[in-house]
């Protein structure tokens, strides 16, 4: 796995060097203490994740990255920063980033968040596989590469959430493909038909998407009671949980509930294709 670190402090570029070569499989292969340089450098070598500083000379991490995505959209963002403005973060998982590292840098985050990279970027591929199989039995399916802006939309929306690196993530990515192309609802779909999968296989993806999206409303009310005018998070809110739900899941939060939100599997995947579909 090669990595690529930009940040205008050269102690903490060395520092992050030294922690991911003590993996014997991550290659840190350039760095950059300016953009200019990361720009040049990253679009002409084989880099899958880029480790950036939110602020850095001349240009924002944010304003780096959406420019690198031109060229080549498959890249994996990891975002260090001082930074705790919530709106800056939020237009930084807009842009692509998956995770946040807060510096000081605590070494045991950095690994676990590479990880859960790695991670990503082996359900990418899977889905890819799988995603081949699912188009060779419907004439009307859209290949869903990493170039679709439908998936970046998708992905962007659960980065949001909270849950782009949940295990449930994968699955929901599969069956939103089949709803999208097929321009159906979530209830006229046979997921043992179109996955080939038994009733017990069946469960077993449903407790996974169910986890994940669980998982989603209680990040989105934790967004909420941070922001509650925030238009997208509302928006969110109504199109993939609905607003009763969000709002039992704060009340929960806040200990006047015993149960929070509930989750339904054909709101949030329905309301998935309705906001790509929008956008």
């Amino acid at each position: 796995m090669n990595f690529y670190i930009i940040d205008d402090d050269i102690s903490i570029l060395v520092m992050l060097q030294k922690i991911l070569e003590k993996n014997t499989d991550y290659y840190v292969i350039g760095k950059a203490t300016e953009a200019e340089k990361a720009l040049t450098d990253i679009l002409l070598l084989d880099v899958d994740v880029v480790l950036i500083d939110l602020l850095i000379p001349n240009m924002s991490g944010i304003e780096l990255m959406n420019r690198l995505k031109i060229s080549k959209n498959y890249l994996h963002f990891i975002m260090i920063s001082k930074v705790t403005d919530n709106s800056l973060k939020q237009e930084a998982y807009e842009a692509g980033v998956e995770f946040f590292i807060n510096k000081p840098i605590n070494v045991i985050e950095l690994q676990t968040v590479v990880e859960k990279i790695v991670q990503n970027i082996d359900l990418s591929q899977k889905l890819i596989n799988i995603q081949s199989l699912i188009g060779e039995n419907s004439e009307n399916s859209s290949s869903f590469n990493t170039n679709d802006s439908r998936k970046q939309k998708v992905l962007s929306i659960l980065r949001l959430l909270g849950i782009n690196s949940d295990a449930g993530t994968t699955d929901i990515l599969v069956i939103y493909e089949i709803i999208s192309s097929k321009n159906l609802y979530f209830n006229q779909i046979d997921i043992c038909e179109q996955l080939n999968i038994d009733a017990r296989e069946k469960k077993i993806i449903f407790q996974r998407i169910r986890r994940a999206i669980k998982h989603g409303l209680t990040n989105l009310a934790n967004l909420y009671l941070d922001d509650a005018q925030d238009e997208i998070i509302t928006e969110y809110a109504n199109s993939l949980y609905g607003y009763k739900n969000i709002r039992n899941e704060m009340q929960f939060i806040n200990g006047y509930r015993d149960a929070g939100g509930r989750v339904s599997l054909r709101h949030f995947l329905d309301g998935l294709v309705q906001e790509t579909d929008n956008n």
